[in-house]
């Protein structure tokens, strides 16, 4: 007798009975699903799992396509092993190192390995055998084995950082993946096959390649390229320091630590931020004793970047370079509650740019430019409405206005002002540690571990509540916030190298407050995972004035 599971499907509130041990593709055609998008994995149980999966239990299933920030993931992970395997087959001696998402793909580094630089005939070869790999519709197969048999194996094949990151991780069993002849380490779930990767394209970029990736929203489509020069060259600035500093991947920085140098990362990282925040000062001081005066500074980011740490330690530079900044959030502008733009669910819409009363903001502003004494107002969050509490600025000589918020860098906020009188800062995490180098750590994983963190120590929502609440704040950012990040004068980094192993034990506290039985207990899980490859650090050596401070609590500020 065939013992026999029971699959609920999410997507089609139904049940099927199936033998045991089926795969989550064959149960697929079962569900009835149409030609849309192509499912690339499935939530089970509320794990990203791939589709050759096995259910030898009773379990809930919700197939997901590339619409998806698991299917994104899924898709995204085993197109960079192709390109990797594609890499190795053509140069086989070559060194390849995924670095990060950037201009709506991922930037990648490659060293042929005769020390000769890439060309444009070396990017049709690596393109040629891409796509003959797709054709032939090669299948990733998993492997699951004691730590020391996977490290010997990557040892084998030169690859140090995957080895040094295992060595550390803690495991005693992990997978590995392989396409055709090549072994490789992926952190999560892959697609079935090669032929699933219709969608991508690669060219030179800024010494190396970009490998371009399906837009979200029109899978059968490339998403837009978006030329981000300013942003390259602040992730390429912290590159450097990690090279000097002798930390490539998660596996030195574990390393590192275990040799009881946390203290002096921890002190290195705080020192790199104040340097680029007192040379941020020493040029606004140049820009507002220039002919053309800078009266204004606007400073912005998307959501637990660090807008209101940076505002605050910039403040005390400017003082030290003799200036008396003034300033107020764009948030104290807001409408109030009931006249808050609404989503299509009907909740509010705080990140829009319409909740700030621009009109307003601006008036005052321009009063403050022409010497007037403004009262500005102070945005109560628990009643909904704007007060007045008797907090009046004026703008005088050697003083410099500081405004902060989500907006702060949208033309229309200031179209009136000048813009030789205003100077645009724009704060994001560009996270340039990676576990390994094929594996990048995702920039909004790391902003939303600083999120949930934030929201739990102000009692203000619950891990849950963050969590679900994070997809309308990315697609804010993305609406809002992020077009207007090459416009800016001066892009600041809040990365922190160590800052997982920091956060590692008051995130894991957090997160495990998240029942497994909820669908928010997916990015638990992924985060969970994530966190778990990074040795945790004590924070006794991380001051009061750090931007961590203010997601783990403790701040001076």
């Amino acid at each position: 007798m065939i013992d026999m599971v029971k699959i609920y499907c999410v997507n089609t509130k139904t049940s099927r009975n199936f033998p045991e041990g089926t795969t989550l593709l064959d149960m697929l055609p079962e569900f009835g699903f149409g030609d849309g998008s192509p499912i690339l994995a499935a939530m089970v149980n509320n794990v990203c799992q791939g589709l050759k999966y096995r259910a030898f239990n009773s379990r809930q299933v919700e197939f997901i396509d590339y619409r998806t920030y698991e299917g994104r993931g899924v898709y995204c992970r085993s197109l960079c092993f192709l390109l990797c395997k594609a890499v190795r087959d053509v140069f086989p001696q070559c060194k390849v190192v995924l670095r990060r998402p950037i201009s709506k793909g991922y930037f990648c580094a490659i060293d042929k390995g005769d020390s000769s630089p890439l060309t444009e005939d070396d990017l049709r070869l690596i393109k040629d055998r891409m796509k003959s790999l797709v054709e032939e519709d090669l299948p990733f197969r998993r492997y699951e084995v004691r730590l020391e048999e996977a490290i010997e194996l990557f040892r084998s094949m030169g690859y140090d950082d995957k080895v040094k990151l295992l060595e550390t991780s803690g495991e005693v069993y992990v997978n590995y993946y392989t396409l055709d002849d090549t072994p490789d380490y992926y952190y999560d779930a892959l697609l079935v096959s090669t032929g699933y990767l219709k969608v991508w394209d690669l060219f030179m970029y800024r010494g190396g390649l970009l490998l371009r990736v399906p837009n979200r929203h029109n899978p059968g489509e490339l998403a837009p390229f978006m030329e981000q020069s300013k942003t390259f060259d602040v992730f390429a600035e912290n590159l450097k320091w990690n090279k000097i500093m002798g930390l490539d991947n998660v596996g030195d920085v574990n390393l590192a630590c275990g040799r009881g140098e946390a203290g002096d990362l921890i002190k290195i990282a705080e020192a790199l931020q104040e340097k680029k925040i007192v040379q941020i000062a020493e040029e606004v001081e140049r820009r507002v004793n220039s002919e053309n005066p800078v009266r204004i500074v606007l400073i912005t980011g998307p959501s637990s970047s660090g807008k209101s740490t940076f505002c605050k330690r910039l403040s005390i530079q400017l003082k030290a370079c003799g200036l008396h900044p003034i300033s107020f959030s764009t948030d104290d502008y807001f409408v109030n509650r009931l006249d808050t733009p609404l989503l299509p669910d009907g909740s509010f819409d705080f990140d829009n740019f319409e909740t700030v009363d621009h009109d307003y903001l601006q008036s005052d502003v321009l009063k403050l430019l022409a010497g007037e004494t403004v009262e500005v107002p102070e945005y109560n969050f628990v009643t909904g409405l704007r007060e007045f509490n008797g907090k009046k600025l004026k703008l005088e000589d050697g003083m410099v206005l500081l405004i902060e918020g989500i907006h702060a860098l949208n033309p229309r906020l200031t179209d009136m002002v000048p813009d030789s009188a205003k100077y645009r800062i724009f704060i994001n995490t560009i996270t340039s540690i990676s576990l390994d180098d094929h594996n990048c750590i995702p920039t909004s994983d790391n902003r939303l571990l600083r999120r949930i963190l934030r929201d739990s120590n102000k009692g203000a929502y619950t891990a849950r509540e963050s969590i679900a609440n994070w997809p309308n704040v990315r697609r804010a950012e993305v609406e809002w916030i992020y077009p207007f990040q090459e416009n800016a004068d001066v892009l600041f980094n809040s990365s922190y190298i160590v800052e997982f192993a920091v956060i590692r034990p008051y995130a894991e506290r957090v997160l495990m407050t998240v029942p497994k039985s909820c669908p928010e207990y997916s990015d638990v899980h992924r985060l969970m995972k994530f966190l778990r490859y990074f040795s945790p650090v004590s924070d006794k050596d991380v001051p009061a004035t750090s931007l961590i401070r203010s997601f783990i609590g403790g701040s001076s500020f």
